[in-house]
C-alpha cells in the first residue's frame, strides 16, 4: 500500500495541477527520505515540471530533458499537493517547494524516499529496472501475462503477481481481488494455469485496477489522494478486508488464509483449491 490505483490517482491530480511550475528546492527533515543517489537535490533547483508519470508504483515528475523527481511511496507515504495551507505535520518527512505551492511528503513508517536523477538515467534507477510490464498499457493482454508467468512456473500465481518484476503496480489488495475476478485459488501453481485461466486473469487485471482508479483507490489507514482524501474502493471491494462476509456470487463466507506470506482473502467455492 500505496498500488497502482493509489498511485494513478495521484498521479492524474498532480499532472493536471503542476505542470509548468518551477522547482524552488526540496527539504528533508528525515535524511533517508531523499535518497542519495541519482544527482544533488540542489541540481533541480530552478526546473519546470514538464508531467508527472507513472512506473508500478513510482510517481516521476519530469523536470524537462534535464532531471526527474520519483518518489516512491511504499507503506504510509503520502504527497499532498500544498496550494498555501501549510499542511506540514509530525509525520512530514520531506517538502518539494515549488514557485507556487508545494508538495507534502508525510509518511509515518519512514519507508518513502524521493529520488532526483537525471532524465537520462530514469529507467535505469533501481526503483523502476526490474519492473515487469504495466498492466493498464494498450498492448497488455493475455499473451504478455502468458509470457511473464512463464518465468515462475512452480511459484503461486499470487506470489507470481506480488512480484514486481512481473506485473508492475499489484499489491497484496488488488492481487486478492484480480484472483476472485478470475475464480483463481491464490495458491495454484503458475504452471497449472491454461491460456483461458490466463487470458481471464489479464481481463480481470485490468477491469479491477480501472475500477479502483474510478474510485479512487483504497484507503485501510494512510493512503490520501493528492488533495488529502480517501479513496473509495474497499467499499466495493470483492474479497479483501471482507472475512466471514458473504460472497458476492455466492452463499459461502469469505475467508482469510496465507498464501505467499502475506494475508490473503478468497472464495473457497468460488475460487476453488486444484488437485
Amino acid at each position: 500500500m500505496p498500488e497502482l490505483p493509489e498511485v494513478e490517482t495521484i498521479r492524474r491530480q498532480l499532472d493536471a495541477a503542476l505542470p509548468g511550475r518551477r522547482l524552488v528546492g526540496i527539504e528533508a527533515s528525515w535524511p533517508k527520505t531523499l535518497e542519495g543517489r541519482g544527482m544533488p537535490a540542489a541540481g533541480a533547483n530552478g526546473l519546470r515540471v514538464s508531467e508527472v508519470a507513472r512506473r508500478g508504483k513510482v510517481l516521476i515528475i519530469a523536470l524537462g530533458d534535464e532531471a526527474a523527481l520519483l518518489v516512491h511511496l511504499r507503506m504510509t507515504g503520502q504527497l499532498l499537493l500544498d496550494e498555501g495551507g501549510r499542511l506540514e505535520g509530525p509525520m512530514t518527512r520531506a517538502v518539494i517547494h515549488l514557485d507556487r505551492g508545494a508538495l507534502v511528503f508525510n509518511d509515518q513508517r519512514k519507508f518513502g524516499r524521493i529520488v532526483v536523477t537525471p532524465a537520462q538515467l530514469v529507467d535505469a534507477d533501481p526503483l523502476l529496472a526490474r519492473m515487469g510490464p504495466e498492466p493498464l498499457a494498450s498492448d497488455f493482454d493475455g499473451s504478455a501475462l502468458h509470457r511473464q508467468l512463464g518465468r515462475h512456473r512452480s511459484l503461486s500465481i499470487k506470489a507470481a503477481l506480488l512480484d514486481q518484476s512481473t506485473i508492475a503496480g499489484i499489491g497484496n489488495i488488488y492481487a486478492d481481488e484480480v484472483l476472485f475476478c478470475a475464480g483463481i485459488h491464490p495458491s495454484t501453481p503458475c504452471d497449472q494455469l491454461g491460456v483461458g485461466d490466463i487470458d481471464r486473469l489479464a481481463d480481470s487485471m485490468i477491469g479491477v485496477l480501472q475500477r479502483a482508479i474510478d474510485a479512487g483507490g483504497s484507503t485501510m489507514r494512510d493512503y490520501r489522494d493528492a488533495t488529502g482524501a480517501q479513496g473509495g474502493y474497499l467499499e466495493e471491494a470483492q474479497v479483501f478486508g471482507r472475512t466471514d462476509e458473504r460472497c458476492r456470487r455466492c452463499p459461502t463466507k469469505i475467508v482469510k488464509t496465507r498464501v505467499a506470506g502475506r494475508g490473503t482473502h478468497l472464495c473457497p467455492q468460488c475460487q476453488p483449491v486444484r488437485h
